[in-house]
């Protein structure tokens, strides 16, 4: 059995494209045998977690990585006619990971047209602890390749080369299409004359052979078109699956190197996360060097403000109260949450009461002067939690929180949700093109 391990997978998280579950992709790669598998969609992370539980539940190791968006000048460009490349990045540790997170944010908040964007100003400034290979043929080398300019593919390699030093690596594919194919020998030669090493991958998009007509549907509902459209979009041959080692040793063997390398680069990932333990941001002030002695000063201030002279039970209770925030490290997170609220009061920006155990808290309340004191016992053990709503039609101008030099602590969440069955036949029988679809009591789907 050849050793050899996948580096350009795409996942369920790759929306309506890659067709790999990620429970069953990892269950894949260790019945082919192989050690260890990545993961890398379209321009983000979100399976990240999921396929790093995944993976270590049965024992391979997870290689964390994203197949990025390039755009050929600069990310803040939104003209239509600039083209945009695709580009494979790899996590070999921490810091890679810190940076490809990084990178993916920027994508959407400054890169975003059409589809999460990067440039090279970002690739030069978080290209650490990453490994690079050129990607499929939308990457800009194998673009320049089938263009017949390969001087400019070759400048385009060594630039790179220049970004990611030893890390960048050529990336070759054998779906056998005319296209790729017509690509394949030029990046061996590419490979030679500029001593960047060949990796060969597998532009996996769904796990078996036989799952190529699932992945058909999924991308007609993408695109909107049918499955008898000649004109739809579609993967132009039916191996785009998770091949064993010994079928990629078998179409790379006049570059045995090219898997060999894959498998080297997979040694070279080890990136480790880390669960059940708490994170969080810190803040600094202007003139402030002890934000324990910060929160207590601002504390008793609120409580001579609110109660002239506080009775012995406010006293014990605020002091009680800040020993459980002190020891549990929780001083700053109070800040930001009072920084926030602070900001808003004095902006004119209508804010609610607050939600939450740490919100119900008394130190929060002679901060807030907003929230009615409740008991901050034992829940604290846990992360406390303060929420707090601000008007929508206002929040436009609520930008602190992303410029202010204190701190950088801002991200968005989002949920995903499967489709349902109503939904899955609806749109199944939409893109096989029946003409309605009816349910077993004779009702429209």
């Amino acid at each position: 059995m050849t050793d050899f391990v996948h580096l350009h997978v795409h996942s369920e998280y790759s929306l309506l494209d890659g067709a790999c579950r990620v429970k069953e992709l990892a269950a894949a790669a260790k019945a082919l045998g192989q050690k260890a598998c990545a993961v890398t969609d379209h321009g983000n992370l979100f399976a990240a977690v999921e396929f790093y539980n995944a993976c270590k539940e049965i024992g391979i190791k997870p290689i964390i990585g994203c197949e990025v968006y390039v755009a050929e000048n600069s990310r803040f460009n939104k003209d239509p006619h600039e083209r945009t490349f695709h580009l494979i990045l790899l996590c070999k540790n921490k810091t890679g990971y810190h940076n490809l997170a990084k990178l993916a944010s920027l994508a959407y908040t400054e890169g975003f047209y059409r589809r999460p964007r990067i440039d090279f100003e970002l690739l030069s400034k978080y290209s650490e602890g990453l490994i690079c290979l050129s990607a499929c043929l939308a990457g800009e080398v194998s673009r320049a390749l089938s263009a017949g300019d390969f001087n400019s593919a070759k400048e385009v390699a060594l630039r790179y080369r220049r970004i990611f030093g030893e890390d960048y690596f050529i990336e070759i594919m054998s779906h056998d299409f005319p296209e790729q194919m017509a690509v394949f020998n030029q990046l061996i030669r590419l490979s030679r004359e500029t001593g960047i090493p060949l990796c060969a991958t597998n532009d996996v998009h769904y796990i078996r052979r036989e799952d190529s007509y699932a992945q058909k549907i999924l991308m007609c509902i993408n695109t909107g078109k049918t499955l008898d459209d000649n004109e739809r979009l579609e993967l132009p041959t039916d191996d785009f699956y998770l091949r064993s080692g010994d079928e990629m040793a078998e179409l790379f063997r006049s570059c045995p190197q090219a898997i060999e390398n894959a498998v080297k680069i997979a040694d070279m990932c080890n990136v480790v996360f880390e669960f059940g333990v708490t994170k969080l941001p810190k803040i600094t002030f202007s003139g402030v060097n002890d934000n324990v002695k910060f929160l207590r000063d601002m504390t008793f201030k609120g409580l001579q403000k609110r109660y002239g002279t506080p009775r012995k039970e406010h006293i014990d209770r605020a002091e009680y109260e800040l020993s459980v925030i002190t020891q549990m490290g929780y001083v700053d997170y109070f800040l930001i949450v009072w920084d926030f609220v602070h900001y808003a009061k004095t902006h004119d920006i209508p804010v609610g009461c607050g939600r939450g155990s740490g919100a119900g808290s008394l130190v929060l309340l002679y901060r807030h002067h907003r929230h009615r004191p409740a008991s901050l016992s034992a829940y604290l053990r846990a992360l406390s939690e303060s929420r707090a709503c601000f008007n929508a039609r206002l929040r436009y101008r609520f930008l602190y929180a992303e410029t202010s030099a204190s701190y950088r602590l801002r991200h968005q969440s989002l949920r995903f949700r499967p489709c349902g069955a109503d939904n899955n036949f609806r749109n199944v029988g939409r893109e096989a093109g029946f003409a309605r679809l009816r349910a077993c009591d004779g009702s429209a789907l």
